[in-house]
């Protein structure tokens, strides 16, 4: 018996609509599907009591992600962006080629940059920063030469 594939990456939000539209309209994630869900077997698997959900489905590039959002028994946290040596999932990181022009047009969106994490490789006309999610979930934007698709360091 084998892993398949992966399938997808989850992430909780506190506003189905707000994330819906960040993902999508900003980022440019293409919706695919959604479902609700509500008690067993979803209690059990996610050992939430009585939980009530609304999944969202989102791709791009084929990485799928799942907004997951619980009107019962609601969400946890405050949204502040987690310490990257915290435990877990850290952040999201997507590949850019113009980070200068796109942080203008994230800026004009209200998208919450961390200004404070950005770095230049003048160089390599490289840089990266972290930008957040509405509910406070790091994404790295990266750019950098040679192939988008290959890994980091190749």
């Amino acid at each position: 018996m084998s892993l398949l594939r992966l399938t997808h990456i989850g992430l909780c939000v506190s506003d189905c609509e707000r994330s819906l539209q960040f993902y999508r309209d900003v980022l440019g994630f293409r919706y695919l599907s959604e479902l609700q869900l509500a008690g067993e077997p979803s209690s059990t698997l996610l050992q939430l009591p009585d939980v009530e959900l609304r999944a969202i489905y989102l791709e791009r590039d084929g990485t799928r992600i799942e907004l997951l959002h619980y009107p019962v028994p609601g969400h946890q946290g405050d949204g502040a962006p987690r310490p990257m040596n915290q435990l877990g999932l850290t952040h999201l990181s997507l590949r850019v080629d113009d980070l200068v022009g796109l942080l203008a047009s994230l800026r004009a969106a209200g998208v919450r940059i961390l200004d404070r994490t950005r770095i230049d490789i003048p160089a390599f006309e490289a840089g990266a920063v972290f930008v957040t999610d509405p509910d406070g979930t790091l994404i790295e934007l990266v750019q950098a030469p040679g192939d988008p698709s290959a890994p980091p360091g190749a």
